[in-house]
């Protein structure tokens, strides 16, 4: 008898293959979403690129490019590190330190940073880096202070005379010798660090082994003469690429966070989705369930069975499922490299380990499923099995109805939170009020359900017989119902939350770029002016006042208690007063002036001032583009930062902690004569036609929201589909009655037709008030004003629902009347 449980599963799977398709498909997608979000996640884990300039040397010394903060306390504490904008550097002294290691035959400060000749971008190095990249001279000699060794492309030979412009200032130069490498140009090591614009400071150190000495021994010994800190940190192998691709460590943030909290919440998502579906098809099987009661099976032989089911369908389909996660995430991968958010040397890793995470977890999540299903069947007298199976059981129960509405109000709690505080705190809170809200939705489906039939049965009565029917049907079958409600609500309110956000904040991005530029011209150029730009522009006869822009970001510590994080902040400098800053450019200034804007101060945006409890006349704690630690007093806090930066520094204060401390804009007021002479600086527009620069980070953030909200919208939407499919085709009996009572066919497919719009008008109607229960105090946390939700996308989302319910039904519906009336 003990294999009697196996055999009725496998027999009810290869019998009726179509009562198992539905759950099939459902595992299939949830182990897609999984195993994508897991190799995404693995691959940020193991990111890492092979040295390419330091390839030569075995060890590289260099700064930590992240910065730690340490949040928590006790068990809880770990570390929130963000990686720096720029770069951390080390000072030039460690240099030393490094060559008198025991088995160090070399070591090379090793500096790089853009220069210009005329409008032709060059990249500058010290002459000693020329022993990691093996260039060798055609002509000349190695360049002394004063000189520099140029490429044979620039037509300028050896003893002529340059003009280059470096990060500290146009400087002429003696062309001391030519090379054949492209856009690069050689300096005395010493000469080339005060050139950096951070003197004192280099980008890393490269250490030459001795004959003889082995890559461990001469890092044990690197090691041990500048110190293992956060100020010096030695590579070997593949970390060596990290040291020369400063995105490397972005990327692999990024990596994370998709795979990690938006996988965390798209497995949420999928599981739960994936769980309803199990149960659903093992609800619909319950009179098949009490038939085996009544002919003697036992309890334990049905929960058996449904769990030998589930090992049959669950295994195949996460197998499956990993196909299109694996292409999924070849995708998105590759999609993210060519938005540059990804260097291209880094390779997409998948392993076997999330494909078996993503195959267990669709077990575990069918097992789970069926077994809660299978609890109340298998429990049930044969008799009383018979009698529960004809009539649906009540949609309140013991357990999932407390826990739904303690999800209800842990939901009704984040609101009243996100509500009460501003900035990140209101954003954090806002998800929560997202997560929960959902969570009631998925426990308290059949009681939400019974509700909307009877609120949305009223209306539906007034259309004749096929409303009515439709009606009925939905009130009693609430179960159903919900089955088919929940996967809509998933998808309006995830979709819409991530659309809307994106929506509403280039919305109010767009009004603050046109309301804050008063200038009458801007000078750009996207690689960035010359270092003199500025200054020529306010020399120019006709213009009254030029500031340049400065363009970077800076780390600040946002939020509170646990919920404290890192965040890149926007930033820019200006070359120029605060007044001459006021004429140019509207910042919408609410309190403070930025008259006083000088060295060792900033002013900020209001949405900043929020997150970070601060004001005008307090310091700001903030790390700069290289990871310096500095605290400016606030003298000013505006209102227009997200259309143009978060934080406003003098441009002094940033220009020695970046790589490129070139401006990217001068805005200007100037007559139109002058304006035309300033054509000869980069371009010229006015005002009319300049928006800011993005900020790239925002670029890629709105992509990404589309692409998160695609992929849980869509699951959800195919789940959706699956789960109506599904009700219909289990409804060939009641379908076949209403025709053999002498309702005719177009009478059914009404009813079918009104059953669907019930559905999804619910589903559409819940999923938009979760959405707008998050939206709004997201919104003002990070905007500071409403949530922007654009007609006609919400009337497509609605639209969509809409068809896909009506498809999904009425094609099945469509072939059961097809059999039941072929039936004599």
């Amino acid at each position: 008898m003990s294999l009697v449980p196996n055999g009725l599963a496998r027999a009810a799977v290869r019998f009726k293959p179509s009562a198992f398709v539905g759950t099939f498909v459902a595992l299939l997608l949830a182990a897609a979403i999984v195993s994508a979000c897991g190799i995404l996640l693995e691959t940020g884990v193991r990111a890492s690129v092979p040295a390419d300039r330091y390839a030569k040397a075995p060890v590289v010394v260099a700064a930590d490019q992240r910065v730690h903060m340490t949040v928590g306390t006790g068990e809880g504490e770990y570390d929130a590190a963000h990686p720096v904008p720029d770069t951390a550097r080390l000072p030039e002294s460690l240099v030393g330190r490094a060559a008198s290691a025991p088995g160090a035959a070399a070591a090379i400060g090793d500096v790089s940073y853009p220069v210009r000749r005329g409008g032709t971008p060059l990249t500058a190095h010290g002459w000693s880096s020329t022993a990691l990249t093996g260039t060798r001279l055609l002509t000349g000699e190695a360049p002394g202070t004063g000189e520099v060794v140029v490429p044979t492309g620039t037509g300028v030979r050896a003893g002529e005379r340059i003009t280059l412009d470096t990060p500290a200032g146009a400087r002429e130069f003696r062309v001391a010798g030519t090379t054949a490498a492209e856009a690069t140009v050689w300096f005395a090591d010493r000469q080339a660090v005060q050139l950096s614009g951070h003197p004192g400071r280099i980008d890393a150190i490269a250490v030459l082994a001795a004959p003889g000495t082995t890559t461990d021994a001469l890092a044990e010994q690197v090691r041990r003469a500048v110190g293992h800190t956060a100020t010096a940190q030695v590579h070997t192998g593949d970390d060596r690429g990290a040291v020369e691709d400063a995105g490397l460590a972005g990327a692999a943030e990024l990596l994370v966070a998709l795979g990690g909290s938006f996988g965390g919440v798209a497995t949420m998502v999928a599981v739960f989705t994936a769980a309803g579906t199990v149960a659903l098809s093992v609800g619909q099987r319950s009179r098949e369930f009490a038939l085996l009661r009544a002919i003697g099976a036992t309890p334990r032989q049905l929960r058996r069975s449904i769990a030998t089911e589930s090992l049959l369908v669950a295994p195949l389909a996460g197998a499956l499922g990993c196909l299109p996660g694996i292409a999924l995430a070849h995708w998105w991968f590759g999609q993210l490299q060519d938005r540059g958010a990804i260097p291209g040397p880094v390779d997409l890793h998948v392993s076997w380990l999330p494909l078996t995470i993503a195959t267990a977890t669709t077990m575990l999540t069918a097992l789970g499923a069926g077994y809660f299903a299978a609890r109340k069947p298998s429990k049930s007298k044969p008799g009383q099995a018979l009698a529960q199976s004809a009539v649906e059981s009540p949609p309140v129960g013991w357990i999932r109805t407390p826990l739904g509405i303690a999800a209800l109000g842990g939901g009704a709690a984040f609101a009243g939170v996100a509500a009460s505080t501003s900035g990140e705190d209101a954003a954090n809170a806002a998800l929560g009020v997202v997560m929960f809200f959902m969570l009631g939705v998925g426990l308290l489906g059949p009681l939400i359900a019974r509700i909307c039939a009877a609120v949305l049965g009223l209306p539906l009565r007034l259309a004749g017989a096929p409303g009515s029917l439709a009606a009925a049907n939905s009130w009693t079958n609430s179960r159903r119902l919900a089955s088919a409600i929940t996967p809509i609500v998933l998808a309006m309110a995830f979709s819409s939350t991530l659309v809307f956000m994106q929506t509403s904040e280039e919305r109010v991005i767009a009004h603050q770029q046109r309301a804050a530029v008063t200038a009458d011209h801007v000078v750009s150029a996207p690689g960035g002016l010359a270092s003199d730009a500025t200054e020529r522009a306010a020399a120019t006869p006709g213009v009254s006042t030029a500031v340049g822009l400065l363009r970077t970001s800076v780390l600040v510590a946002t939020g509170t208690g646990g919920d404290r994080i890192l965040q890149s902040i926007s930033a820019q400098g200006i070359t120029g007063s605060g007044a001459d800053l006021a004429r140019v450019q509207d910042l919408d200034v609410r309190t403070g002036s930025l008259t006083g804007l000088r060295p060792g101060t900033v002013a900020i945006d209001t949405t900043l001032a929020g997150s970070t409890k601060t004001g005008t006349g307090d310091r700001l704690a903030l790390r700069l583009p290289d990871g310096t630690k500095a605290s400016p007093k606030i003298v000013a806090v505006y209102g227009r930062g997200l259309g143009t930066s978060l934080v406003t520094f003098p441009a002094a204060d940033l220009k020695a902690h970046m790589t490129a401390p070139y401006a990217t804009d001068v805005l200007v007021r100037a007559t139109p004569a002058a304006a035309r002479k300033l054509t000869a600086l980069g371009t010229v527009t006015d005002s009319s036609g300049y928006a800011a620069a993005q900020d790239e980070n925002r670029e890629l953030n709105a992509w990404a929201n589309t692409v998160m909200a695609a992929v849980l919208g869509g699951f959800a939407a195919v789940a959706a589909v699956n789960t109506l499919v599904m009700t219909v085709l289990d409804r060939r009996r009641e379908l076949t009655m209403l025709r053999l009572v002498g309702s005719t066919r177009r009478q059914v497919m009404g009813m079918i037709r009104w059953e669907a719009l019930l559905v999804t008008v619910a589903g559409a109607a819940l999923g938009t008030g979760i959405a707008l229960a998050t939206l709004f105090p997201m919104s003002r946390g990070l905007t500071g004003e409403a949530p922007y939700i654009p007609p006609l996308v919400y009337g497509s989302f609605v639209a969509a629902v809409v068809v896909l319910g009506l498809l999904a039904t009425a094609i099945p519906a469509r072939a059961a009347l097809r059999t039941a009336d072929a039936r004599p």
